[in-house]
């Protein structure tokens, strides 16, 4: 396990957001493409490469998350309850469809050709991009905090630890209901893209990796640890876990939490393969491009302690990953 602090591999995108950063995402195809919503009320649209703001365009109030749908097209929402989609060509924005209280999730599903959003008011809604339009919308127990596709599953964490189960192609009835194995509120959720797992982090410096076969003998199999705690004087400072992402290739995962530090784990020898810099701020969001060979941090300030003195400013930060840093031992 390596400490990884060379800056040489590592730059900061220019005309960054200038709040708190919800959302990085790279086009599923692309490892230059970088989508970036923030409570600024904007949606930016960075080349990497180049480093450049492509385009931008925005919501009359914060956006919590965004995703693409294809090269051109990408999708969006937040506090105004509202669902945007962008057509990058036509540099024109459209209103799809709306939630009675603020849009938490926002993804998107190639197998079933369906953007996914989940929501305060306690729902999710399925939108069908081609016209746009709504298909449906599906009751949770409660508010929706976090959201994963898993080739044409869907899972759901809600308020109170609930994480829920759907087949996208069968909306008609919940395929598990579970809770979550983590004691405390849950922040994030991303499946493996072996599509056998998810993982879940909670706002109190834990991690649980979990199987989506419900037979006993996967069970087994689920484990959970605990990370982003730094010792200081013999106190235990414990800080949220924000974002996860994975590489696609290698199903390993990296976390980002409010402690600025991300870190790149090896679930299946359950090891640890590197630890980042620390950065000045929480790490807000996470996204591997889709060679891997890329991985982009946001940094924000969302704690009120980090506020004493001056407010960092909102960074996103692009990195540039050795095969050593997010390939198993």
């Amino acid at each position: 396990m390596g400490d990884s602090s060379d800056s040489s591999n590592e730059y900061t995108l220019k005309s960054p957001p200038t709040d708190c950063i919800s959302a990085v995402k790279f086009q599923p195809n692309s490892s230059h493409l970088l989508l970036v919503s923030s409570w600024d009320t904007g949606v930016r649209l960075y080349d990497v490469n180049s480093n450049t703001l492509r385009m931008q365009y925005n919501h009359p109030a914060p956006v919590l998350d965004c995703c693409f749908h294809d090269a051109v097209h990408s999708y969006s929402g937040g506090l105004d309850n509202t669902l945007k989609m962008y057509d990058f060509n036509a540099a024109k924005e459209f209103v799809v469809g709306s939630h009675e209280a603020g849009i938490r999730c926002v993804d998107y599903c190639p197998e079933v050709n369906v953007v996914i959003t989940g929501s305060w008011d306690s729902t999710v809604k399925l939108w069908d991009p081609r016209t746009p339009c709504g298909t449906g919308s599906f009751s949770q127990p409660d508010k929706v905090y976090a959201m994963a596709v898993s080739g044409d599953k869907l899972i759901v964490g809600t308020a109170k630890r609930k994480v829920l189960v759907w087949d996208l192609r069968n909306m008609g009835y919940v395929q598990q209901r579970r809770e979550s194995n983590l004691k405390y509120q849950t922040r994030c959720i991303r499946a493996f893209p072996n599509k056998e797992a998810y993982v879940l982090s909670s706002i109190e410096g834990r991690v649980a990796v979990e199987y989506l076969d419900p037979s006993p003998e996967v069970q087994k199999k689920k484990y959970a640890f605990k990370c982003h705690r730094l010792k200081d004087d013999k106190l235990e400072k414990i800080y949220p876990v924000n974002a996860i992402a994975f590489h696609q290739e290698y199903n390993t995962f990296a976390t980002g939490g409010s402690d600025g530090y991300v870190n790149i784990w090896d679930p299946f020898n359950k090891k640890r393969l590197c630890q980042f810099h620390r950065l000045p701020s929480s790490v807000t969001s996470l996204s591997f491009s889709a060679d891997g060979a890329t991985l982009a941090i946001a940094s924000s300030v969302v704690d009120e302690d980090e506020t004493v003195g001056q407010r960092n400013p909102d960074q996103i930060f692009i990195r540039n990953l050795s095969t050593a840093e997010t390939k198993p031992k």
